[in-house]
């Protein structure tokens, strides 16, 4: 089999149907997710073993096979002929290999082609500062920080570093300066480039995702320090989120973090991609505005009261999740009964409805 020719042909698949993710396996079809569907490709065989390693040659660099067969599992990009980019994940599972791959469009759309709140503009606007996209895997986050990013290269003349593993969209300079890093090729780890940012006379830093203390400690630093850092973490809402990095920390280091985190957090914003009646996928999201109100409950260890800040913040812009689910509802863009299923709260959602 020409391996090659294949990948092209699931590539123009995945292109054709709208969808977003590949997923190849041992002893089953190609699968694309489209909608938030998976869907089996019917007209292909279940993949066989000689089948899948053919895919791991085209896809992986000799230094990432290395790495993948070494530790079993490796992140990488890969660029078809006709400039579609992938992010993609290569994995063992039951001694069998998987992989995963996620369509990274080559437009970089704008916060109304991704039906995001116009106020998100205002952090693009920021010159310190820490701004934090978060949810669950697969809801959007990287495309969303991707759109700020390009706002910011279309206003500003910036110094931005994106730190990415590995790099996903590929901005083009307009009027900022622009260098993406990606792990293992052009920095060994996330906190050795975060680390470097200080002697690279940069304005704006993107961090693809915050992993270890070590990286949050340092981007909090930066944020206190003149720059202004994006990033985001796998969490489902702004509360989670500020909890999630203060317990990062040991107990002796937690008050110092509140207090950088209270003075340098700019916002916090959630989101999700819900099935739109009509197709495809429409986002519903949190906005977490930093304020005296929020200050005061993370320096004071009360982060539980994020929530009812945020409910009660509505005239300053902050969202909670639930109003976006409404609206979306009464919109027509989404069913009720999907309303509750992505909820964190179904009995306000139920008073609101």
């Amino acid at each position: 089999m020409n391996h090659k020719q294949e990948l092209d042909e699931l590539v123009g698949i995945v292109l054709k149907e709208g969808g977003s993710d590949l997923h190849l396996g041992e002893g089953r079809r190609p699968i694309i997710r489209t909608s938030g569907s998976l869907i089996p490709i019917a007209s292909k065989a279940p993949a066989t073993r000689e089948y899948i390693y053919g895919m791991i040659d085209e896809l992986l660099t000799t230094e990432n096979k290395k790495r993948f067969l070494g530790l079993k599992n490796v992140d990488f990009a890969y660029s078809h002929v006709n400039r579609e980019r992938f992010r993609g994940n290569a994995y063992f599972q039951q001694g069998m290999i998987g992989i995963a791959l996620r369509y990274i469009p080559e437009k970089i759309r704008t916060f109304e082609e991704l039906n995001l709140p116009p106020i998100l503009e205002n952090f693009t606007e920021k010159k310190q500062g820490f701004f934090l996209v978060v949810g669950p895997v697969g809801q959007g986050k990287s495309t969303t920080l991707a759109a700020m990013i390009e706002l910011i290269n279309q206003r500003r003349a910036e110094h931005i570093i994106t730190i990415e593993d590995p790099v996903e969209y590929v901005f083009k300079e307009k009027k900022s300066i622009i260098d993406q890093r990606e792990i293992r090729t052009d920095s060994p780890d996330f906190y050795s480039a975060l680390k470097n940012v200080f002697r690279q006379d940069v304005n704006v830093v993107m961090v693809g995702e915050m992993r270890e203390t070590e990286t949050i400690a340092t981007a909090v630093t930066a944020a206190e320090t003149g720059h202004y850092i994006l990033s985001t973490l796998h969490t489902n809402d702004a509360a989670q989120t500020v909890e999630r990095i203060i317990d990062a920390f040991p107990a002796a280091q937690q008050n110092q973090i509140r207090l950088q985190l209270a003075g340098s957090l700019t916002g916090i914003f959630s989101q999700r991609l819900i099935p739109r009646v009509s197709g495809g996928l429409v986002p519903a999201y949190e906005l977490l505005i930093n304020n005296t109100a929020v200050s005061n409950v993370i320096r004071e260890n009360r982060v539980y009261e994020i929530s009812t800040i945020i409910e009660t913040g509505l005239g300053e812009g902050m969202i909670s999740l639930n109003r976006s689910l409404v609206e979306l509802v009464r919109q027509g863009q989404i069913t009720a009964e999907n309303a509750f299923r992505y909820s964190n709260d179904v009995k306000s959602l139920e008073k609101l409805l």
